[in-house]
């Protein structure tokens, strides 16, 4: 029993990033909303786009592992939103929200003892939660690590001391 337990709690502090990855939230801090919908030079997306990316994907899996009748967007158009697509404040916030609502789903599922990580998912026998939880840990930490990216060559970082 105590693997198991091990095993939870490395799973969930790598949901949460740290460690050798910046979290998600220290990835959007104090963004500063003029910069939304900025394409930098050379790449065809902007910050908010990568944020709705993260929500999107991570959202799919979770519904992936939880609802056998979930159908997943259409790969890989339908896990961006539409170059040309803006967020506001509010659409800012709402993709943030959902993020953060559905990465919670995910972490309530990993510490719910009656969850078995490496059982074949009914629905779909060749994976298991273990492994999908990896996923999204693999493809959030790559895609804040590119937010941050995106961050520093737009200078968009809080001043030092700020």
């Amino acid at each position: 029993m105590h693997s198991d337990r091990l095993i939870r709690k490395q799973l969930l502090a790598l949901l949460g990033g740290g460690n050798a990855h910046m979290s998600f939230d220290q990835a959007i801090a104090d963004f500063p909303p003029q910069h939304f919908n900025t394409k930098p030079a050379n790449v065809p997306y902007t910050p908010w786009h990568i944020l709705e990316h993260l929500r999107i994907t991570q959202w799919d899996i979770l519904e992936f592992i939880r609802n056998p009748a979930h159908a997943s967007p259409r790969w890989p158009a339908g896990y961006w939103p539409h170059p040309a697509e803006e967020a506001d404040g509010d659409r800012w916030e709402k993709t943030i929200g959902e993020f953060r609502a559905d990465l919670q789903a995910l972490q309530d599922m990993v510490a719910n003892p009656a969850t078995d990580l490496t059982a074949p998912i009914p629905h779909a026998p060749d994976y298991t939660i273990f492994r999908e939880i990896l996923v999204v840990a693999d493809h959030n930490a790559y895609h804040i690590g590119e937010f941050a990216i995106l961050r520093q060559v737009m200078e968009t970082w809080p001043a030092a001391g700020a």
